[in-house]
């Protein structure tokens, strides 16, 4: 089962080429680029973990790269992402999020529906490996 989570995560897996093209345009727009990672691809999961802090006032993509490659290394089996933050307005909100590191075999998450008290409906999520 296929993570999708994100910005392009339905389409095929980007190539490096396309990643640092992606990064270019977050740099073009004066965004900060970041590293995050992640075993547990759960859809509440929210926390992340970073690797190392948001890159601001890059004008290249490779920093980006070369901080990639480095969580790569260290974290091949897990989700990476990179997240563009938008601080123009004194906020650091995510502009852009998108999966370019994925485990070779990537956990199936099983959602269960119950209708419970009239027309409610709960759902629960179950991660089998």
């Amino acid at each position: 089962m296929r993570n999708t989570q994100g910005t392009f995560s339905f389409l095929p897996d980007l190539t490096d080429d396309q990643i640092s093209a992606q990064i270019q345009y977050c740099l073009d727009k004066d965004w900060a680029v970041g590293v995050e990672y992640c075993y547990d691809p759960h859809p509440r999961n929210i926390y992340w973990d970073m690797w190392g802090n948001p890159m601001f006032d890059l004008k290249d993509p490779k920093g980006v790269m070369m901080e990639l490659a480095d969580c790569r290394k260290v974290h091949g089996e897990a989700y990476i992402r990179l997240n563009a933050f938008d601080n123009t307005r004194a906020v650091e909100s995510v502009t852009l999020s998108f999966i370019v590191n994925r485990p070779k075999v990537e956990p199936r998450i099983r959602m269960t529906r119950q209708e419970v008290d009239g027309r409610s409906i709960r759902y629960t999520h179950e991660i089998a490996h």
